[in-house]
């Protein structure tokens, strides 16, 4: 059985979801080796690594409108999620907050080739009017203190996060309460034991 499909079994996602993530992992195998979206070793491992752990944070996600991914890269976990909320909730609204214009590229071919009403913005994060979405995403991009500033910034009042962090997440959680009042519920990861999603809400200054 081929990954894809044994995702497709394991996560019930729809054929027309599985066709959309499966266009996105040929496009991310294409353009990968000319601006590194993913790191080599990974690629092999794309469907359990990448889209498996992506798909768990949109699962994490109470009912929202709106959703924005910031430093998306190449796409993880929120290209991935507007696939899914294609088929799901199709009237939702995705944004990207991607700097590098290379990389914010990629994103808009992957929206045209999958068929997504998204929404690129080339611009540095702190550069970015609030946007004040349901839900705000990153992965891998900064240590939580500075996460939690960008989210200050671009969640709506009543919004959440979905933060992956891996094995260090506590010693970030700790850091982090120095200077932010916020609530966290930790999601333990299915594809690494040791990490989590962070699922934070109320975030404001301490």
């Amino acid at each position: 059985m081929t990954p894809e499909y044994s995702l497709f079994e394991e996560l019930n996602v729809s054929r027309e979801t599985l066709s959309r993530l499966t266009t996105y992992v040929d496009l991310v195998k294409r353009w990968n080796p000319k601006i590194n979206l993913v790191s080599r070793n990974s690629l092999s491992e794309i469907w359990e690594r990448h889209i498996r752990d992506s798909v768990q944070v949109y699962r994490s996600a109470d009912e929202f409108k709106s959703w924005v991914d910031l430093g998306s890269g190449g796409g993880f976990p929120g290209m991935v999620c507007a696939i899914m909320a294609a088929d799901e909730s199709p009237q939702a609204r995705f944004s990207f907050v991607e700097s590098d214009q290379r990389k914010s590229a990629f994103l808009r071919s992957v929206a045209r080739e999958c068929g997504l009403d998204c929404k690129v913005i080339s611009k540095r994060i702190e550069a970015v009017d609030g946007l004040g979405a349901d839900i705000v995403s990153a992965r891998a991009l900064a240590d939580l203190r500075t996460l939690l500033s960008f989210c200050d910034r671009h969640l709506s009042k009543n919004g959440t996060a979905l933060l992956p962090k891996g094995a260090n997440w506590k010693k970030e959680l700790g850091e982090a309460r120095e200077e932010w009042n916020f609530d966290a519920e930790p999601i333990t990861s299915l594809t690494e034991p040791q990490a989590v999603i962070l699922k934070i809400k109320g975030v404001s200054r301490g």
